[in-house]
């Protein structure tokens, strides 16, 4: 469902993205070429900060937002979600909030008020919040970072993660093209 914000903002989304039909995109959304957005997501742009405005929540090029996945800000703030970046089932991306180009976020992880770097890879049930994850890091599942202290011990990310990572990107850009060569099946 795509629909209008109280401040009148209405999403726009690409002709080649793919959006399911039970997803819901909401007000200031930008959602680019070959996107995919899988069911029960939600993109949430409706929040305006003390002066009345806000920012975009911006998904670019061939990224895949999946199943249950929930992106929001808070006070007008905005979210960037980088081209060929995969947020993974159930997660939670609330604003500010930067992503990458070439990141994979694992399924049940938060961030919240932070920048992930391009390439980086944060697996599963992670939180990451007030902090800047630096391009390349390796955010093993369950790990908790808070603040840029916490990523001392944080290792860089591997080929083997990397391989991973844009393996999940292709079979999502197969299910856009897939998809939207059904979308009047539906």
């Amino acid at each position: 469902m795509i629909r209008k914000n109280p401040s009148g903002h209405l999403p726009i989304v690409h002709e080649s993205a793919f959006v399911d039909p039970t997803a819901i995109l909401c007000g200031k959304v930008i959602v680019e070429e070959n996107v995919f957005i899988g069911p029960y997501a939600v993109i949430r742009a409706d929040e305006v900060d003390e002066k009345g405005e806000m920012e975009p929540i911006v998904i670019k090029a061939g990224s895949n937002i999946q199943d249950g996945v929930v992106i929001h800000c808070k006070a007008g703030g905005g979210v960037t979600i980088g081209r060929a970046t995969s947020i993974a089932h159930r997660s939670i991306v609330h604003g500010p909030c930067t992503v990458g180009d070439n990141v994979f976020i694992g399924f049940n992880s938060v961030l919240f008020n932070c920048t992930v770097g391009d390439g980086s890879v944060v697996r599963h049930n992670s939180v990451v919040e007030g902090c800047h994850v630096p391009p390349g890091f390796y955010i093993p599942s369950t790990t908790n970072v808070h603040s840029d202290a916490d990523l001392a011990n944080i290792q860089r990310v591997t080929g083997d993660a990397t391989s991973f990572s844009e393996s999940v990107v292709m079979a999502n850009l197969s299910l856009v093209q897939g998809y939207n060569r059904i979308r009047n099946e539906f």
